[in-house]
């Protein structure tokens, strides 16, 4: 699915950073690693790049790394391109910044799995960075799965990192123009959160 999706000319997300990222760019850190989750065709790890990072991504759609690596290269920067299926990935390094941006293909059996091998993935003192929906999302239907359960909600992300220093966690309206894949307004919701050192 994820192949054909991303078999296309054109990027299905736009080439440009999600809003969040782009907002937050205080977070990126000259020299400090990150690792950028379903990463799809580039389009966040290139700005973390751009940004000064030493960046890794994960995707597993062949077409989508392929633009991704255009896109770095359009760019002048390096990323470093896993083809992986982080459902079944066993996240063997640890980053200074983790970052999941739309991330919502994954279930609630699958999500549990997904966060727990992205927390190990982030460094002690290290940041997690999430970005997606609220079940509100299937009202506007301007991106994203059609199953609410595949949503984030605050009471939902604030379990999911217990015992982490929450240094963000809201939900709210925004209009996204994002490629045609995210256009329109969209029920959002962000987390950063640092884990104990």
């Amino acid at each position: 699915m994820w192949e054909e999706r991303f078999a296309t000319p054109e990027y299905v997300f736009g080439r440009a950073p999600a809003a969040f990222l782009a907002d937050r760019a205080d977070f990126l850190t000259p020299g400090a690693t990150a690792l950028s989750v379903a990463d799809g065709e580039g389009r966040n790890s290139v700005f973390m790049a751009q940004q000064g990072m030493n960046v890794t991504a994960l995707e597993y759609a062949p077409s989508a790394i392929a633009k991704a690596r255009a896109l770095a290269q359009e760019n002048g920067v390096e990323v470093s391109f896993r083809h992986v299926d982080v459902l079944a990935h066993d996240w063997p390094d640890t980053f200074d910044l983790v970052a999941g941006i739309f991330i919502q293909f994954a279930g609630p059996a699958d999500r549990e799995r997904l966060f727990d091998g992205m927390k190990r993935s982030v460094a002690p003192g290290g940041l997690m960075m999430l970005h997606g929906y609220t079940p509100k999302q299937i009202e506007f239907g301007t991106g994203g799965p059609p199953d609410p359960a595949n949503m984030y909600t605050e009471d939902m992300l604030r379990d999911a990192f217990a015992g982490w220093d929450i240094l963000e966690c809201r939900a709210y309206e925004r209009d996204i123009r994002e490629g045609k894949g995210h256009a329109g307004r969209s029920a959002l919701i962000d987390l950063i959160a640092r884990k104990p050192a």
